[in-house]
């Protein structure tokens, strides 16, 4: 496939949000539009880098990331636990969970009831505190572009489908369960070492991304003299 960088107007912007583990969605209306226009330029180009761009017909993009290690496995599990609480809080209020978590918002006032309601899966999550669970699951949340923040105001974005899906999945799996007249726990989370890391890590030092730039630059330049010299 012939790729034409002048059409990849958006490239270093789309490339540095992507390997921090952000996923783009209409929320970032320049980069997702880009991306929809070029998507199998930016697909391919990828590709070539080692990174694979998932395009999920929803309406975003991410990086998948190369391994899913016990760090980065435990994010993962949190924010879908995260999930699976709020959806089972907001049926028992008589809210639609998917109306909310699909373009909806949730208020950080109603934090500490959640917080106090599921306090023993929360317990699991290493979430003891409001501070934590803001820390630990509503600014990934924020970071990776599954939700956005003004004011107090969590605003859930198209991504949030992933964890929705996996919600979904666990509550099908209880269904047959209960139909087999057998009981399916919430899986547990993988406890290991203090303190996590992002799904692709959002901490990585700014040389480390510099460094990957770089790379991505030289591999940009290798593909333009190749196809010069096919022409």
């Amino acid at each position: 496939m012939n790729i034409d960088l002048k059409e990849l107007t958006q490239l270093a912007p789309i490339f540095r949000e992507l390997f921090k583990g952000y996923h783009i969605s209409r929320s970032n209306p320049e980069l997702y539009t880009q991306l929809s226009s070029q998507q199998d330029a930016y697909r391919a180009l990828f590709k070539a880098q080692g990174f694979e761009l998932v395009c999920d017909s929803r309406g975003f993009y991410y990086f998948v990331p190369e391994q899913m290690g016990a760090q980065v496995n435990k994010t993962a599990q949190r924010l879908a636990l995260f999930t699976f609480i709020l959806v089972e809080h907001l049926a028992d209020q008589g809210r639609d969970p998917l109306a909310v978590l699909d373009g909806g918002s949730l208020g950080r006032d109603e934090l500490p009831a959640l917080l106090e309601k599921y306090r023993d899966l929360f317990l699991q999550a290493e979430v003891t505190t409001i501070e934590e669970l803001e820390e630990k699951v509503m600014r990934r949340l924020t970071q990776l572009g599954f939700a956005s923040e003004d004011n107090g105001i969590y605003r859930f974005l198209a991504p949030m489908h992933r964890f929705l899906d996996v919600c979904l999945s666990v509550q099908q799996d209880r269904d047959l369960a209960a139909t087999l007249h057998s009981a399916l726990p919430l899986p547990e989370l993988v406890s290991e070492e203090p303190e996590e890391e992002p799904i692709v890590s959002l901490e990585a030092a700014d040389d480390d991304l510099e460094d990957e730039e770089v790379a991505l630059a030289r591999a940009m330049a290798e593909e333009r003299e190749a196809q010069e010299i096919d022409a």
